[in-house]
């Protein structure tokens, strides 16, 4: 088990973890093979709205999508708490995470706001907290959201 304690970490950060999101499709929410959990992309998502509609460079600005990547993660880390049976000290690290940015063609900032979900990992998990990453401009996702976010975390 981990030496730190992450629902201290989070309740440090004012993060409460919402309940896990039941799949809208024939998907899994999550999926585990051997010490590896992955978790499907989730929507900033907030109380149970999107936190902004729309596009980077048309619709939200960085900043918003910043925030919306910190709301994406902290729906990620639910995920997998859910998945681990309420017990977040069983991970172990953070392997990758991937970002999907809606977002105008000549948008180039996702690097910029894929960090708010990167850099909330390491807040979380500390050094356990950092990861691979991809981020990639598309151009929508479900529901009009500006970000989603995904991730692979290695577990007990």
């Amino acid at each position: 088990m981990a030496d730190v304690n992450y629902e201290e970490r989070l309740a440090a950060l004012g993060i409460t973890l919402p309940e896990a999101a039941a799949p809208v499709a024939n998907y899994l929410a999550t999926s585990r093979t051997g010490n590896t959990l992955i978790v499907s992309g989730q929507l900033p998502l907030v109380d149970g709205k999107l936190l902004a509609l729309g596009k980077l460079g048309q619709d939200v600005d960085a900043e918003t999508g910043v925030a919306c990547a910190k709301a994406c993660l902290t729906n990620v880390i639910a995920q997998a708490k859910a998945a681990l049976g309420g017990d977040l000290s069983r991970v172990r690290k953070v392997v990758r995470l991937g970002g999907f940015i809606a977002c105008t063609s000549d948008f180039t900032a996702h690097a910029g706001v894929m960090n708010g979900a990167s850099d909330l990992a390491v807040e979380v998990f500390g050094d356990a907290g950092r990861h691979a990453r991809s981020t990639i401009g598309v151009p929508s996702l479900p529901l009009n959201a500006p970000v989603e976010v995904e991730a692979w975390f290695e577990v007990d």
